[in-house]
């Protein structure tokens, strides 16, 4: 392999066994790993929120052609499948910080309670 090469593969190496071993220690600790699914939960629901507002029609005929009684039901999936893919591929950055909040309000309540009992 060339030294131009070398560099970026090994860059690329070490993230990859970041990610890994950041995975295997959000598996061993459950509730790290349930305020990450959480928070993803609520990313993709404020999402497909905005993507139904996005799409949403004054009139009888929308950006999406809706005419008909299952148009909107038509619009209501696809804004969340849109979400979907949107939070599946990194999101807005709303899931990373709700879980941050998470894991400190339950850091908190785990320390307070640790302190009631003394």
């Amino acid at each position: 392999m060339s030294p131009t090469l070398a560099l970026p593969a090994a860059n690329l190496a070490i993230g990859i066994a970041g990610k890994v071993v950041n995975g295997i220690a959000d598996a061993l600790d459950p509730a790290k790993a349930k305020a990450k699914k959480q928070a993803d939960d609520f990313e993709t629901m404020f999402l497909e929120q905005m993507t139904e507002r996005l799409t949403a029609s004054e009139g009888t005929e929308g950006p999406l052609g809706e005419n008909g009684a299952g148009g909107g039901i038509w619009r209501s999936q696809l804004s969340q499948q849109y979400a979907q893919q949107i939070q599946k591929a990194g999101g807005v950055g709303l899931s990373n910080q709700i879980m941050r909040d998470l894991l400190s309000l339950q850091e908190q309540a785990a320390s307070g309670a640790q302190n009631v009992g003394r």
